[in-house]
């Protein structure tokens, strides 16, 4: 009834609603079988893990860069580091040789860049005399025994390819034979010793890898 109706005195024709069933859930749960449950992830995700690889499914029989080198160490008996050939110990002896005597000749010329300026000079000019003697023996050492370590690597691995092993007397021979090329432009005299000082240095060396890193 409206207000309207309510007011004038005049009866509503519209009938009352009738009230709206509630919906009701008929759904009987299975009972649970403990024989068809899901034991474990893989049982519906039914994934192989291999699939999800970024690679899965290349053949890598066709892609050259995938392919790793096979190449095996050699353990000690070129060098104290683990190699694979000459190419590696030439890296390795021309590196190591270069840096210490770099080092080596840095520390010589800072101490004669001290002794040859004193204190009693103004701090620029001691400061440059001695960068200056620095630069002049680091360089110096470490470009000759940059040269020699490499020419002596490069002999040392031709004469065992042809002997067919690494021994101290292959150190000793290509030790000789770097020192003597080295100095080959100066006469017989400096060849003889500066042949002799590698081939001491080269044979001392062989004998400390013999005992320290020697696995035989």
């Amino acid at each position: 009834m409206t207000i309207w109706d309510s007011l004038t005195g005049r009866k509503s024709s519209s009938q009352p609603t009738a009230p709206t069933p509630e919906p009701h859930d008929n759904f009987t749960p299975a009972p649970f079988d403990p024989s068809t449950a899901v034991q474990s992830t893989s049982d519906f995700l039914q994934i192989d893990p291999a699939a999800l690889h970024p690679l899965a499914g290349l053949n890598q029989d066709t892609l050259d860069y995938l392919t790793l080198e096979d190449t095996p160490l050699d353990l000690g008996s070129h060098s104290a580091l683990p190699s694979r050939g000459w190419s590696d110990d030439l890296c390795y002896g021309t590196g190591v040789s270069y840096l210490s005597a770099l080092t080596v000749g840095g520390a010589w010329g800072l101490a004669e860049g001290l002794q040859k300026n004193p204190a009693s000079m103004p701090p620029r000019l001691r400061l440059n005399g001695v960068l200056n003697a620095i630069t002049r023996r680091g360089p110096f050492l470490g470009n000759s025994a940059g040269v020699v370590a490499m020419v002596y690597n490069g002999i040392n691995s031709s004469i065992g390819a042809m002997r067919g092993k690494h021994d101290i007397t292959n150190s000793v021979v290509a030790g000789a034979l770097s020192g003597a090329i080295f100095k080959s432009t100066r006469g017989v005299r400096p060849m003889m010793i500066s042949s002799g000082i590698v081939a001491s240095v080269a044979g001392t060396w062989g004998i400390f890898r013999k005992v320290y890193f020697d696995n035989e």
